[in-house]
């Protein structure tokens, strides 16, 4: 029988929205699937409840990211903050209740914590009658994914598949899959077709400096850093939707146009990394999950305290990228990278080996083909995570 799903995705950052878009796309591809439906639950609530999530998350970001790395690590303690968050969550998802009990889906898939929580929650309290998926879209697992009633998560990496069994939830409910990505990162492209398309050259390094979709960050300082550089080399900068940091890089780099291309937003990222010999930016979940996908090392530069420090954590174990604390020392670590050609083709290789392009596949086709029933999480085993994650089992 044909299934009906909602995918729901939440507008803080764009990484959640950018995995919900892939498994949107392999979803509705698939001929067992006879309705999806991708929305983003923030725009069931009001306007002050998506400020919360979306605006002070982004102002944070900005502002206090010391701060958000603080909350970050004291709320990552098993049902900590979940009574309250969830409750808060309810009071103002209403109208998000509603249309997902008029869907009435076989199958409702997150990619975000919050309408995660929500739907655990009416399925538990036995309000709503579907199976619930969880995809985590960064590296590492936060405690406000976990959900007291579920069907099966979805994992970037062995690492969280442990550290979720180890706190108690059964292995077969745990799928590796790596992060939801458009599987076109994964294919090949004509490099030197792309870099000369920039009026760049196919025959020099070339470095990929991206600001994020909103163009944020530290973008004009890493240029500034990077126009003294002592090897060849050129860069591609990506400014995202902000036109005001575009015409300042470009003002900064007028006289350097043999050496740098200045974009804004794009939709070409695909080939922009196909063509990159390095990365260089922020390591969100999605971005890097592109990146390995496209075997692409990076430079990691200003990660968000919290869930983007402990992505970085993640590819400097594995040997795919290097961390530049200090912008003062950018230029001395990249030329040293660039300079040592070995080095670089084995991060490469390194980062090729993590990539999973396919992984959007392997969440349709593992949920397509699953008949475990829901899974509800009794308060004696939620306790027991708890202390198991506190060190006292």
């Amino acid at each position: 029988m044909s299934k009906r799903l909602l995918i729901f995705s939440a507008s803080a950052g764009s990484g959640h929205l950018t995995a919900a878009r892939a498994l949107e796309t392999t979803f509705r591809a698939d001929p067992r699937v006879s309705e999806v439906v991708h929305r983003d639950a923030l725009e069931f609530s009001n306007r002050l409840f998506r400020d919360f999530y979306s605006k002070l998350y982004d102002l944070m970001v900005r502002k206090t990211p010391h701060f958000l790395g603080w909350w970050y690590e004291q709320s990552d303690e098993p049902w900590k903050t979940d009574d309250v968050r969830v409750a808060f969550d309810r009071l103002n998802a209403a109208p998000l209740i509603k249309y997902i009990r008029d869907f009435q889906p076989d199958l409702v898939v997150c990619t975000h914590f919050m309408p995660a929580g929500v739907i655990g929650q009416l399925i538990a309290r036995r309000k709503l009658s579907t199976r619930l998926a969880i995809v985590v879209t960064d590296f590492d697992f936060h405690a406000m994914w976990l959900s007291r009633t579920f069907h099966r998560y979805f994992v970037a990496i062995e690492e969280t598949r442990v550290h979720l069994e180890t706190l108690g939830l059964p292995r077969e409910r745990i799928t590796v899959s790596g992060i939801p990505i458009d599987p076109i990162f994964g294919q090949p492209v004509d490099a030197p077709a792309v870099l000369t398309g920039l009026a760049l050259r196919a025959d020099r390094r070339t470095l990929l400096l991206s600001a994020g979709t909103l163009g944020s960050g530290v973008t004009a300082a890493v240029v500034k850093r990077l126009r003294e550089l002592e090897v060849e080399a050129q860069t591609i900068v990506v400014c995202g939707k902000n036109e005001g940091l575009k015409a300042e890089v470009e003002a900064q780099v007028s006289e350097e146009r043999e050496r740098f291309a200045v974009l804004g937003f794009t939709d070409r990222m695909h080939e922009l990394m196909r063509s990159a010999d390095l990365f260089i930016g922020k390591p969100g979940g999605l971005t890097t999950a592109e990146a390995l996908a496209s075997g692409l090392p990076m430079a990691v530069v200003s990660p968000i305290p919290g869930q983007e420090e402990r992505n970085s954590d993640h590819l400097l174990e594995e040997g795919v990228a290097i961390k530049c604390n200090e912008l003062t020392t950018l230029p001395h670590k990249i030329g040293r990278l660039l300079a040592d050609a070995p080095r670089l083709a084995r991060m490469r290789e390194r980062a090729r080996a993590l990539g999973r392009p396919d992984a959007a596949a392997v969440v349709c086709e593992t949920l397509l083909e699953d008949d475990l029933p829901t899974l509800e999480l009794t308060e004696e085993k939620r306790e027991r995570m708890a202390r198991v994650h506190a060190g006292e089992e």
